[in-house]
């Protein structure tokens, strides 16, 4: 019996995970009860995943209400075009400015007429005109959070420093972390010499990605390091750090390696500099791909506990996603580390002195 349990709770996680990855959004007519109900959680999971333009705690299925605040809208169309997310009516309606027409589709806007049309390529892809979009979106205001906190977390702890030796407040909790970064990744890894040149962008991205998985752990749930447009811009600004910090024998073993014959440097070269495009493309998923699926795992178990109809199945449902939850905040941790160790090494990589002679 145990074992049939731990099948079927298998084979409903794998359901709900993949029916998420290949959502369609659709509701079929006629579907049973079962079917129906892991709709509505395929659904919510891809709501939590995707930002939005407004900012919603929670919603009433039963009469179609959400409770939360809207964002500003912030579009470029033929000029700025700027108005409330609640013009949108949580993308049922089309909003109006400055007598341009605006929908959401799919998370996205697009310039419509009056009736809100939005037509379809053979790919599936609307042909609307798409205006660039800037507004403060939910993941945006999380980021605009997250930097306040930071900035007055280390503002107050460079204060305290003036009053004396000894921090105090939040510096007592950032102060050791500081000095663990400082001694244990950034000096290893880049010297003695230039680690205090790097030391602003490395405490920088650790506290940041850190904060911002802990906070998609939270009641809030906003998954911004699980967007691969995050990833990809922290993962670009690493890149451009270390190719504008790389010295003449960083470039010289990239494309010219001392030591090695010249039909293997011809070889090695375009080798060497696809790696250089690599690691961080390897930045980028690492970080989006563990947080995203974190955030697919839990929420597939806690949409378990509404599937299983019996009190045995859902409380251990229950028991599970709160051990996955445990996990999650080692994983916040974890990723912000790496994400931290591995650009320290890579700036460590190019700054780093040869001897010629060995």
């Amino acid at each position: 019996m145990q074992s049939n349990f731990l099948a079927k709770l298998l084979t409903i996680t794998l359901l709900i995970f993949s029916t998420t990855v290949n959502a369609q959004h659709e509701v079929h007519e006629g579907a049973p009860k079962e079917v129906s109900l892991k709709t509505k959680i395929k659904e919510s999971i891809n709501h939590h995943l995707l930002d939005s333009h407004d900012f919603i705690f929670f919603s009433d299925s039963e009469t179609g209400k959400h409770y939360g605040f809207s964002l500003p809208v912030i579009l470029w169309d033929e000029g700025i075009q700027l108005f409330s997310s609640s013009k949108f009516h949580h993308g049922e309606t089309v909003a109006e400015n400055n007598g341009n027409y605006y929908k959401l589709y799919h998370n996205k806007v697009y310039r419509t007429d009056a009736v809100g049309t939005i037509t379809l390529d053979d790919h599936h892809h609307p042909t609307q005109v798409k205006p660039l979009d800037f507004s403060i979106t939910k993941s945006v205001l999380m980021i605009i959070i997250t930097g306040m906190l930071m900035f007055f977390a280390f503002v107050g702890m460079a204060k305290s420093f003036k009053k004396g030796p000894i921090v105090t407040g939040a510096g007592r909790f950032l102060e050791p972390i500081i000095l663990y970064i400082r001694d244990e990744i950034a000096i290893p890894n880049i010297g003695i010499k230039k680690y205090k040149n790097y030391m602003p962008y490395l405490l920088t991205v650790f506290f940041f990605v850190w904060f911002l998985n802990l906070f998609g752990l939270t009641p809030l749930g906003v998954n911004v390091t699980g967007n691969i447009a995050i990833t990809f811009a922290l993962a670009l600004i690493t890149f451009i750090i270390t190719q504008f910090s790389g010295n003449k024998n960083y470039w010289k073993h990239i494309f010219w390696m001392p030591g090695v014959p010249v039909p293997m440097k011809i070889i090695l070269a375009p080798i060497e500099l696809l790696g250089v495009i690599i690691k961080p493309f390897a930045l980028m998923i690492r970080l989006y791909a563990n947080i995203m699926a974190g955030h697919i795992v839990l929420m597939s178990l806690i949409g378990l506990i509404f599937v299983f109809q019996n009190w045995i199945g859902s409380s251990l449902t229950f028991v599970l996603s709160f051990a996955i939850s445990l996990i999650e905040l080692l994983v916040a941790l974890l990723q912000a580390y790496i994400f931290t160790m591995l650009s320290a090494l890579y700036f460590g990589f190019a700054v780093e002195e040869h001897d010629e002679a060995h």
